[in-house]
């Protein structure tokens, strides 16, 4: 390490009070440090409150798998996002009960559904800095890969005594590209509830053409229900559960918003990728993502037409087509802010600052940045390789191959030595993902899947396809006998090779097991180098990252860590946007834009009780005073990105009043740079959920369960 590791704690301590835009995902230790600026733009809680996972509201903020959401009610109540709860819809669905189109909202707790074998609910109730724990006292001497692996032996001791509790989920992920970890203690609630979610024509209206737009009138809201053991413990699923009590919920507030107003926005953000160098940046520029699109699309449009001539088949489909749609569009406009702004440009430029004020710096060398250089350039070729596999395996029979083989291998060493993913504790995981396969797999369309992504695979640079992979890899019209000759599409079949040792996965006469088993040697090799790769960065990304903390604080710019789905709090204000010149976007939408889209067909097809609600004009008590009618979504300058789905929109009081759903497209590269000027969330503005749920969907019994302040 270099001289910039003295200064790291008074570089985060006085940078924070240096910022006057928006930008910033923090940490909640860090909120404490923001109260000027909190205070500037009319946030009136307590940071320290704020930021206090014992209390509300933070204490209520929860995550599920890719998703943020938060508890409104004593009763273990969530609301989150009506995409985040589209899998629990769709596993519930079937042609004849489709509540996908129609909705589903159970008036009892007796019909809530299971929201699914994976559905989890996390809470997050203890984080702490454990960087010395892991970092002091390795030997100069070790190799890199020698210090990675001893870092991973420590990182997997401290989550096995964190989770002698069996009622906690722990994890130990790094902040600033290396030079932080953090201990996270998430309480994980196995039984998941569906207890409510609007039609599709609410909860998605405008579907994947208005996705990232704006203007737009999406009711993106769903509710699931926590449920644990009789002793008030998380329990596997089981009718003798009872509801969590939940002892922090939010308050939710239907007193509305205005132009101008504060805001704060609690979740689980996923990655963003704000530190990252100019090459990096050219490399996702210029390969990786007009590669994932060409791909992307493709996926997209085997399995459209691989379902089309079967209802139930585009129902099991349902949610892994609605995500790689949403992949697919934020990709593009990744593209297509690439080529609106030059952010490669503004990166070099501001790398070129940042390499000359480091040489003025007293006992700075070059010598880190050379090594940083050469890391880089070999971690986006093993980035590249790394792609290349997941096109030639992309089937999910194969993958499920993959994983039974490899859980029997590292079942052979003792726990502590096993890879992640592979340990005693994942493997409720495993059989979970096995058995989520029942409701959202159909052979003949993996198979059709798996022939497109090979296509896709066979076309990439040979320098990006890995030694030996191309040898084994089944010809084009190899695929019919593999899926022939295997069972895994058979859930039971599937699950019963979880038990099996791996002498009897490699004796199996499972095509589809026998070529995991030869393509196993490869993925391993790819995973040690990897290893190998992961040691220098964490040799010299901490370093780099020092240097970049203090330059950024000698400049008087936020310093927070990039995304990395752990818990950030954001804030911003209710704010129009200028898209181009003499083009001013305002903030508020509302049920009349719902009136002036609705066509009566997919994606804008409204359904007939909420269309006359709005003809009626039923608004009662959720009409705004200035718009004279019901808000749907607004757009607010909060700094967020895809994991944030979900994520409570609180006042400035700390009560909920929207759900953050969505980016502007002129947003989406705020993965790589933040523009102020353009960079608007958008959001679920809660007096619609509540008139959808009070008007038009009744549903009364969760409207009496929350704690709603009205005007």
């Amino acid at each position: 390490m270099t001289s910039f590791k003295n200064l790291l704690p008074i570089i985060l301590l006085a940078s924070t009070g240096l910022t006057h835009a928006d930008e910033g995902q923090w940490q909640p230790y860090q909120l404490p440090q923001l109260k000027a600026e909190l205070k500037r733009i009319g946030i009136t809680t307590s940071p320290g409150k704020l930021g206090d996972l014992s209390r509300s509201p933070l204490g209520a903020i929860v995550a599920l798998p890719g998703c943020s959401a938060s508890f409104v009610s004593p009763d273990g109540l969530v609301v989150t996002n009506h995409h985040c709860g589209y899998g629990a819809v769709q596993r519930n669905s079937s042609a004849a009960h489709n509540y996908i189109a129609d909705g589903f909202l159970a008036k009892t707790r007796a019909e809530e559904l299971p929201a699914g074998p994976n559905e989890r609910i996390y809470v997050t109730d203890k984080i702490e800095d454990v960087t010395l724990e892991l970092t002091q006292d390795l030997k100069r001497s070790l190799s890199p890969r020698a210090r990675h692996d001893e870092i991973q032996n420590r990182i997997k001791a401290l989550v096995a005594q964190c989770e002698k509790d069996p009622s906690y989920r722990c994890s130990v992920p790094s902040f600033h590209r290396g030079l932080e970890y953090y201990l996270i203690r998430q309480m994980m609630i196995r039984d998941v509830r569906l207890v409510y979610a609007p039609a599709e024509g609410i909860g998605n209206f405008g579907g994947d053409i208005d996705n990232y737009e704006w203007p737009r009138q999406t009711g993106d809201f769903s509710f699931l229900r926590a449920y644990v053991g009789k002793d008030g413990k998380p329990a596997d699923p089981s009718p003798d559960n009872v509801p969590y009590r939940s002892k922090k919920f939010l308050v939710v507030s239907a007193e509305g918003l205005k132009t101008g107003d504060p805001v704060l926005l609690a979740g689980y953000p996923g990655r963003t990728s704000r530190y990252k160098l100019p090459v990096e940046i050219r490399a996702a520029r210029d390969v990786a993502y007009p590669l994932q699109v060409a791909a992307l699309q493709a996926d997209i449009d085997t399995i459209a037409k691989s379902t089309a001539a079967n209802p139930e088949w585009t129902v099991r489909y349902a949610s892994v087509e609605k995500s790689l749609q949403n992949r697919m569009k934020k990709t593009r406009g990744l593209l297509d802010a690439f080529a609106r702004k030059d952010i490669v440009a503004i990166k070099v430029k501001q790398d070129a600052e940042f390499r000359t004020w480091l040489k003025a710096q007293p006992g700075a060398t070059q010598i880190m940045l050379s090594e940083l250089d050469r890391t880089i350039a070999a971690d986006i070729a093993l980035s590249n390789e790394e792609y290349a596999w997941s096109l030639a395996t992309n089937s999910e029979l194969l993958k499920s191959a993959h994983t039974v083989y490899r859980l029997a291998l590292e079942k052979q060493k003792p726990d502590a030595q096993r890879e992640p993913g592979y340990q005693q504790r994942d493997q409720p995981f495993i059989k979970a993902r096995l058995t989520r396969l029942e409701q959202s797999l159909v052979g003949t369309v993996d198979q059709a899947r798996w022939q497109t992504a090979l296509q896709h695979y066979r076309a990439l640079p040979a320098a990006m396809h890995p030694a030996g992979l191309d040898a084994l890899l089944p010809a084009n019209n190899g695929l019919d006998a593999l899926y022939r000759h295997s069972q895994l599409a058979n859930t039971a079949q599937r699950l019963g090779w979880i038990d099996a040792d791996a002498a009897t996965i490699a004796r199996s006469d499972d095509a589809l097991l026998q070529l995991a088993v030869k393509l196993n040697a490869i993925a391993t090799a790819l995973e040690e180098r990897r290893k190998d790769l992961d040691g220098k960065l964490e040799l010299v990304t901490p370093r780099y990252m020092q240097a970049i903390i203090a330059f950024k604080k000698s400049q008087g710019k936020p310093v927070y860590p990039d995304a990395n789905s752990t818990l950030r709090i954001t804030y911003g204000t209710v704010a129009p946007y200028a898209v181009r010149d003499g083009i001013l976007k305002s903030p508020f939408t509302t049920v009349e834009g719902i009136l002036e889209k609705d066509t009566g067909k997919k994606p804008f097809n409204s359904p007939p009780k909420l269309l006359a609600a709005i003809k009626a004009k039923r608004y009662g008590q959720f009409s705004d005073p200035v718009l004279g009618t019901v808000p749907v979504n607004f757009l607010s300058s909060a700094d967020t990105t895809g994991g944030n789905s979900g994520s409570a929109v609180m006042n400035k009081d700390g009560e909920l009043v929207g759900l953050n759903f969505d980016s502007t497209y002129e947003s989406i590269a705020k993965d790589w740079y933040f523009d102020s000027a353009i960079t608007r969330a958008i959001h679920v503005d809660i007096r619609y959920m509540l008139w959808v749920m009070s008007e038009v969907d009744h549903a009364d019994n969760l409207l009496k369960e929350m704690t709603i302040k009205y005007k």
